[in-house]
C-alpha cells in the first residue's frame, strides 16, 4: 500500500497478547507498519503495541473505555482498528469493515474487507476517509499532530453544523471521550437542546 501524508509510524509489536487475537490479514499489515498515522492525520490505524497509549489496540479495544464499553452498538468482539481525522471509527466485525459514526453511534456497513478498504483509501481517500474537514483545516493553516483528532464544533450531527463548523486540533483522547458522550445524551426523536456554561 502507498498511503500519502504519512507523519507516523509504529515501532515492533510489542503487546504479543493483542496481536495474537486479531485477524490473520491485520496481522499482516501490523508486521510491516504496527500502526501508522497517514493523510496528514485523516487516517490512524492502530497497533499492537503499549505506547504510545493513543495507537494502542489494547486501550480502545479491551481498556476500561474501550468502544464496546462506550458505545452500545459496537461488540465487544468488533476490532477497532482505525480511525478518520473526527474521530469515525473503522472497525472489523466478521471479515468485514463497518463503520461507527462516533457523534450518534450509528453503524455503516461497507461490505469491504480489510483489504478491499486498504485499496479503496488509497484509490479514493478524500470519499473513503470523509477527509472535507481535515483539508478545510489545513487550507487554513492547521495542522494535525500525531495524537490528535479534529474537534468540530458544532457537532456534524446537528442542524446548525450546516453554517459552517469550526475546527481545532485536540488530544485523541479528549475527542473520543467527547464523542462518547455526546452520542450517550442524544435522544431518540435526534433533538436536543445545548445550554453553555462557564
Amino acid at each position: 500500500m502507498e498511503f500519502q501524508g504519512v507523519t507516523f509510524v509504529g515501532s515492533t509489536v510489542d503487546d504479543r497478547e493483542t496481536f495474537d487475537r486479531l485477524p490473520p490479514e491485520l496481522q499482516q499489515f501490523l508486521e510491516q507498519a504496527n500502526g501508522l498515522v497517514a493523510y496528514y492525520g485523516g487516517l490512524h490505524i492502530r497497533g499492537a503495541c503499549v505506547e504510545p497509549t493513543w495507537n494502542s489496540l489494547r486501550v480502545v479495544w479491551n481498556g476500561p473505555d474501550a468502544f464496546h464499553v462506550r458505545y452500545d452498538a459496537v461488540d465487544e468482539a468488533d476490532v477497532p482498528f482505525a480511525q478518520d481525522g473526527v474521530g469515525d471509527q473503522w472497525l472489523l466485525r466478521n471479515g468485514k469493515v463497518v463503520r461507527l459514526l462516533a457523534e450518534t453511534g450509528d453503524l455503516e456497513e461497507t461490505g469491504l474487507s480489510f483489504g478491499e478498504f486498504l485499496t479503496a483509501v488509497e484509490q479514493t481517500p478524500i470519499d473513503t476517509l470523509g477527509l472535507q474537514p481535515l483539508m478545510q483545516f489545513q487550507s487554513d493553516g492547521g495542522r494535525l499532530e500525531p495524537g490528535q483528532l479534529l474537534n468540530v464544533y458544532p457537532p456534524f450531527c446537528t442542524a446548525e453544523a450546516a453554517a459552517g463548523v469550526s475546527l481545532g486540533a485536540v488530544p485523541v483522547v479528549e475527542r473520543l471521550a467527547f464523542l462518547a458522550d455526546l452520542a450517550a445524551q442524544l435522544p431518540a426523536d435526534g433533538q436536543f437542546r445545548v445550554r453553555f456554561v462557564d
